[in-house]
């Protein structure tokens, strides 16, 4: 079988290739978490990329659409606005449109949600007693998106046997790939 190949191929590789090849992949995760980090400091939003999870904003997004996100704080929010959210007690940011805002003098903006595709507000998913939103519930602003990109990540989500065959596979990969 072709797993004892690969542990053959294993213990033929010198130990120098297998280190070689450990900080390959090791190179590979911190750039990846460094441009991570990168994308936060350029773009304010402490999560500059997000997968839509679910079909409330269709048509303007669909389930899996990847969309890029800024928060800068000194832009002030508007009604028709896409913004993604976080309210307490739930892990999963949501992407919705503003629909109404309050200003006060003082300049604190309070607003109201609702995706495309809902029949009524967001007021449901807020956290119980809480009726507005505010500038400090938000993770970002959709500012662009590419469609169906993150639906690898809705599949791994719902399938986590997919997703450890698919982490198996290039761990393997990484591990074994000689340099030509």
């Amino acid at each position: 079988g072709s797993a004892m190949d690969l542990f053959g191929d294993l213990r033929r590789m010198n130990k120098r290739q297998l280190y070689y090849q450990v900080l390959n992949f090791a190179m590979i995760v911190s750039s990846a978490l460094m441009i991570w980090k990168g994308l936060i400091v350029i773009t304010g939003s402490e999560s500059p990329i997000v997968v839509v999870l679910s079909g409330s904003m269709e048509p303007a997004f669909h389930r899996g659409d990847l969309l890029f996100l800024t928060n800068f704080h000194d832009d002030p929010i508007r009604a028709g606005e896409i913004v993604v959210f976080k309210v307490e007690g739930r892990d999963i940011p949501i992407v919705h449109r503003v629909i109404k805002i309050h200003e006060k003098e003082n300049g604190n903006i309070k607003f109201l949600t609702k995706g495309d595709n809902n029949e009524v507000d967001d007021r449901g998913l807020y956290k119980e007693g809480q009726n507005w939103l505010e500038k400090k519930d938000v993770v970002g602003r959709a500012r662009g998106f590419l469609p169906y990109v993150g639906m690898v990540t809705i599949i791994m989500n719902d399938y986590p046997k997919f997703k450890y065959a698919l982490l198996a596979v290039m761990g393997a990969y990484v591990l074994l790939k000689r340099e030509s």
